[in-house]
């Protein structure tokens, strides 16, 4: 849902006015010759073909317009990629075909498209712009590239989220379920002194760019910019790189996860102007003036609230991190950083700070194994952190060599399109109301046993009984393919079933899930959307990767503004606003699984209405994982809006966490987190009272328990902000963060909460309080152990 922060507007109204001349960026009165030859196109002609790009398309939107058309190859619609024809109009038009959502639209989930690129280079004079709930998807075995004109005018050359008026055209924080992969980001026809951007993208969870190559000037005084982001609550991005130009990323958002980035010759690699929390894993930075800038604001009006940096190298880089961090700054934990297996090559200032070096380095080689500033709880404190300190001990099971094991969302881009079978061609509708439990069981077992990836095509796959995904399955969706439930299979909450059970006690195996939602729809009391059962005990750990649940807040759910409005008063509970039991449950056979940029949400507003005006539904509880062997990966991933907990972790070990995000229910405690679910004491439920509110992150009997980056939030007491407003005594709820007096190894990296009067409880017991560790707006302590 979209706050409004005053503290966070400020800083993204400095950060653009900083850079106005982007944003504002026209074409140049005088410009060089243009030049503009086929050569990319021709040279990737023989290039392997994708198997997306040759299937046959049949997706649907199960509740939008009668006809509409999901997939939309950019060459049906006039563009020829090669490089010399202004492809602009025709690509904006293959994005907008259908009556989409873009200017002047709030949000929608009724007009999906998947807009294809072949192998080519598409010159564009001004900006692609994607409409709401849209993925750009090139050729990876030929990745097209998108060529700036040497007049080329406009914000950036994909802008995905316009400033047709003063304001962007979507509240950045509402910015859901869209993706950019597969392509080349050249502004290099662009004069070398212009204000060129590669990519807008301010945005929130279900997203990401994946596999993007951005190609800058990298001449001298370049002022070209790779990636500009002013806002958002984000958010995920892998297999990155970028060329050239005055700054790679200039970023602004209150988190992020960002994985496996590669930095060449930028004068800056990456430029913070504002943050809360941010964790970069598996980061490459090599000849650039300078690597990470964190100093905005300066130590007077810091705007940087944390960063978290781990498995990364610096490679000829004069200054790693510039920071405004002093123990003595303005919003004394703001400014807080961890560094964790990071190695450097004539680097010969890691950190600096305001006053001059504060983390020397080298111009040979070594490894900084931990080093930190900001505050420290061990479990005592807070003290003052600014050096070296013992990193985490890292499990054997989760780390690949001396790194944690990563793995990008496979693409199967070397298979034929033989290897697939589908949904749709298999008997499932996927038009919302037709039963397909029959029809998809048969194809998923068809597909598993011959050894073939199941494509959804695009729609809403209605199930009436659980479906169950056997070992060797590997799923793969378009557009976001959504599996609902319905019906009273789901609707008790003494009995409840699982959607999607992947695996069976017991089963061991590997399993692939990448680009679909599960949800429900109406009251399903008694729903866990996704059951993990299936242990991966050898070999490639199974994978789910941007792969979110939805419980309410969208077109056919029955759970809209229309059936669950806000209930500020004191209304008792409408029952048929009871959308699920749990969002996923891991059990405790289950074992080994790489979960990527995954937000598990119940809905706090109707993505569907114009005013998108919030909702009262309750789901009960949001990710439990009761793996007794454990040996998990969460990357990038945000649970959202559940009545007892959003993660909860008991009898489990070995458990990496990048930048986990929460909420608490806006509604609570009108009722508070013991309505309307009891306490099942089999499933570790938290025992509350009636006025207390849910936990972001509880940890139970659990050990090896690894958190690089946590956010941590509750703007919200029954609807109302004014709990959260700086100045207020994060009141909006007592406590988030529990860890039990039996847990062990427990380790937080760059703890962020927002609206909680105490940040740690231990066994019980109140181990910090906000009032030592105010920073920008969350309030933040760098290093906790317990």
């Amino acid at each position: 849902m979209q706050v409004v922060i005053p503290e966070v507007e400020s800083a993204v109204q400095s950060m653009l006015h900083n850079l106005s001349s982007y944003v504002d960026y026209k074409t140049p009165a005088h410009l060089p010759p243009q030049h503009g030859e086929p050569e990319s196109y021709v040279a990737q002609a023989g290039t392997t073909p994708y198997w997306y790009e040759t299937i046959n398309h049949q997706g649907i939107s199960a509740f939008g317009p009668s006809g509409y058309t999901v997939f939309r190859n950019v060459m049906s619609y006039g563009a020829t990629g090669n490089g010399v024809t202004d492809d602009t109009a025709a690509i904006n038009a293959a994005i907008n075909a259908g009556g989409r959502c873009g200017e002047g639209c709030a949000s929608s989930t009724t007009t999906p498209a998947v807009v294809y690129f072949p192998a080519g280079t598409y010159l564009i004079s001004s900006p692609i712009n994607p409409a709401f709930y849209t993925q750009l998807i090139g050729n990876p075995n030929a990745m097209p590239t998108i060529k700036a004109t040497a007049g080329f005018g406009g914000f950036a050359l994909i802008d995905a989220d316009p400033y047709y008026t003063s304001n962007l055209n979507w509240g950045a924080t509402n910015v859901f379920y869209r993706q950019i992969r597969n392509f080349i980001i050249d502004t290099t026809n662009m004069p070398v002194n212009s204000a060129a951007t590669g990519i807008h993208w301010p945005t929130a969870q279900a997203t990401s760019l994946q596999n993007v190559v951005f190609t800058l000037s990298a001449a001298s005084g370049t002022q070209h910019i790779g990636l500009f982001i002013e806002s958002g609550s984000a958010g995920f991005m892998t297999d990155l790189v970028f060329n050239g130009g005055l700054k790679g990323g200039a970023f602004g958002n209150q988190q992020f996860t960002m994985r496996n980035m590669t930095f060449n010759n930028c004068v800056t690699a990456i430029s913070h102007f504002w943050d809360w929390g941010w964790t970069y894993e598996g980061i490459n930075i090599n000849n650039c003036g300078t690597g990470i800038s964190i100093n905005a604001g300066g130590t007077s009006s810091p705007e940087i609230g944390s960063i978290t940096l781990i498995d990364s190298h610096f490679t000829n880089v004069p200054v790693g991190i510039t920071t405004a961090y002093t123990p003595s700054s303005a919003g004394n934990a703001a400014g807080s950083v961890i560094i964790e297996n990071v190695g450097i090559t004539n680097v010969p200032v890691m950190v600096q700070g305001p006053s001059g070096t504060t983390l020397a380095g080298t111009t040979g080689s070594q490894t900084i194994a931990a080093w930190g500033q900001g505050h420290a709880y061990t479990p005592n404190g807070p003290t003052s952190l600014q050096g070296s300190f013992t990193g985490n001990s890292r499990p054997a099971s989760l780390v690949s060599g001396s790194s944690y094991y990563q793995r990008s969302k496979p693409q199967y881009n070397n298979l034929p399109v033989s290897s697939f079978q589908s949904t749709r061609s298999s008997g499932a509708a996927g038009n919302g109301v037709t039963d397909d439990t029959y029809a998809l069981q048969m194809v998923i077992n068809n597909a598993a046993a011959a050894g073939a990836v199941l494509f959804w095509d695009a729609g809403t796959y209605v199930v009436t009984s659980t479906l169950t995904m056997p070992p060797g399955s590997k799923w793969v969706g378009e557009s976001y393919s959504v599996i609902m439930s319905r019906g009273s299979f789901f609707n008790s909450m003494s009995s409840p079933k699982p959607v999607v059970q992947v695996g069976t006690a017991g089963q061991t195996g590997q399993v692939e899930w990448s680009d679909m939602i599960v949800s429900t729809q109406g009251a399903q009391a008694g729903a866990i959307l996704i059951e993990w059962n299936l242990a991966t005990t050898s070999g490639t750990p199974s994978g789910m990767w941007d792969v979110h649940a939805r419980i309410g807040g969208f077109t056919g759910s029955d759970l809209s503004i229309a059936n669950c409005p806000t209930t500020t008063g004191s209304n008792p509970i409408n029952a048929n606003c009871i959308g699920g039991y749990m969002t996923m449950y891991v059990t405790a056979s289950a074992q080994g699984l790489y979960m990527e940029n995954c937000w598990l949400w119940t809905a706090d507003h109707d993505i569907d209405d114009p005013g998108n005006r919030q909702l009262t539904i309750y789901n009960g509880r949001g990710l439990y994982i009761a793996s007794t062997a454990g040996t998990f990966w969460l990357v990038g991933t945000a649970v959202e809006h559940h009545t007892l907990y959003q993660y909860q972790l008991a009898n489990t070990k070995n458990i990496f966490m990048g930048q986990i995000q929460t909420e608490t229910p806006y509604y609570q405690p009108n009722p508070g987190a013991s309505s309307p679910f009891p306490v099942v004491a089999s499933l570790n439920d938290p025992t509350q009272t009636t006025t207390s509110d849910a936990w972001g992150l509880r940890i139970l009997k659990s050990s090896n328990i690894l958190v690089y980056g946590a956010g941590l939030y509750s703007f919200f007491d029954n609807y109302s902000t004014a709990c959260s407003a700086v100045g207020a005594g994060e009141n909006c709820q007592s406590a988030i963060f529990s860890v039990d007096s039996t847990a062990s190894s427990v380790s937080v990296y760059n703890l962020n909460t927002v609206g909680s009067n105490q940040m740690i409880q231990i066994g019980g017991t109140s181990y910090a309080g906000y009032a030592q560790n105010i920073n920008v707006f969350p309030d933040t302590i760098a290093l906790f152990r317990s």
